[in-house]
């Protein structure tokens, strides 16, 4: 198969580009940065374009033509962005992405659409006002794709521009199906993690997600901050298993995917933000310290503080599966405790090659 992946350069695009190679497809893909796919620069059914899609120079018509599937996993997936440059966020998230899926249409090509689970905003638990029985009650905070109902925070809380542009650009995408027959399936990622995840803070696009905050400040002794206490929840999934599922989705099983919106995570796998930065202490000290670096402080700092004005957060999301149990087929098989110790040592022997460039 021919096929286009967009943002193809990121910590997800990376992985799921190697593996589209291997399993034989080819691929052009297209990203602004390279350097997460150096190994296979030279892959004979690679092409890699250098290239920003807001270019006037780029022939988005023609290479949406060419191609037998496209893969859109182009984002500003950065909640320091979401404060600092909201307009920007919103443009890319929504309006470059949304002529990409008209190309798609005009081409009666199909679509796999990375979207995210921020699109469902705050459990029922996190309502002022919910006067629910058991508020730990794992059911408050379990999404399901074509059931849940999202709960977003206020307009000048902006950091939720991300998640509007993106559950504005899942409409759409559904209108488009119902009225102009648009085949796409909508993947909803909760939080993976694993190698290349960030540059952790040399990150280009600002502050970087909380496994590589965290991880800098191990390898450098700084402080390991908690926004807010660290009381909110996540559950983590590796990058394996979610490149396994989307490649199950490529290969759309009798059409199972025509259409579908998929949740990817590992629901097995939650945990406190504020036990991930203990139990990645405790991992580190056992497996990695260098005992000329001294063990990190765990803090707590405002969420204004450490992101800027206009931050809010959700308390707790799990995601439901059933449909990629049932549809197809897959189970996630990577534990919080493993994925944390392999990408942990992927980034420590990193930065032991070139510690210059880790300080």
């Amino acid at each position: 198969m021919k096929i286009l992946a967009l943002g193809a350069g990121g910590f997800i695009g990376s992985h799921l580009t190697v593996r589209l190679l291997n399993e034989g497809h080819h691929v052009t893909a297209v990203d602004l940065e390279m350097e997460k796919v150096t190994e296979v620069l030279d892959h004979p059914n690679l092409t890699f374009l250098q290239q920003d899609i807001r270019g006037a120079s780029w022939d988005l018509d023609s290479m949406v033509r060419d191609c037998d599937l496209v893969i859109d996993l182009i984002a500003y997936a950065n909640p320091g962005l979401y404060l600092r440059i909201p307009l920007e966020v919103f443009n890319l998230n929504f309006t470059e992405n949304l002529k990409i899926a008209e190309a798609c249409v005009r081409h009666k090509k199909r679509l796999i659409q990375y979207s995210t689970c921020e699109v469902y905003g705050r459990s029922a638990a996190s309502l002022k006002n919910a006067n629910l029985a058991d508020p730990e009650d794992p059911i408050h905070a379990t999404f399901s794709e074509d059931e849940s109902e999202y709960i977003l925070g206020p307009v000048v809380k902006h950091r939720w521009i991300y998640a509007c542009a993106k559950q504005l650009l899942e409409r759409v995408l559904h209108a488009y199906g119902l009225e102009r027959r648009l085949n796409y399936t909508i993947i909803r990622p909760f939080n993976f993690i694993g190698p290349k995840i960030d540059f952790l803070l040399h990150e280009k696009e600002g502050i970087p997600r909380v496994f590589s905050f965290f991880m800098d400040a191990l390898l450098n002794g700084t402080q390991m901050k908690l926004v807010n206490g660290g009381v909110n929840r996540r559950c983590y999934t590796y990058i394996d298993d979610a490149v396994d599922c989307t490649n199950l989705i490529v290969q759309n099983p009798g059409g199972a995917c025509d259409r579908q919106i998929f949740n990817i995570g590992t629901p097995g796998n939650e945990i406190s933000i504020r036990q991930m930065a203990e139990t990645m202490r405790d991992i580190y000290a056992e497996k990695f310290r260098d005992s000329a670096v001294r063990l990190p402080d765990i803090v707590s700092v405002t969420g204004e503080e450490f992101y800027g004005e206009g931050y809010d957060d959700s308390d707790r999301r799990i995601p439901d599966i059933t449909k990629a149990r049932t549809l197809l087929g897959w189970e996630p098989k990577w534990k919080m405790r493993d994925i944390l110790e392999t990408t942990m040592g992927y980034y420590v022997e990193e930065f032991r090659k070139a510690p210059a460039a880790g300080k």
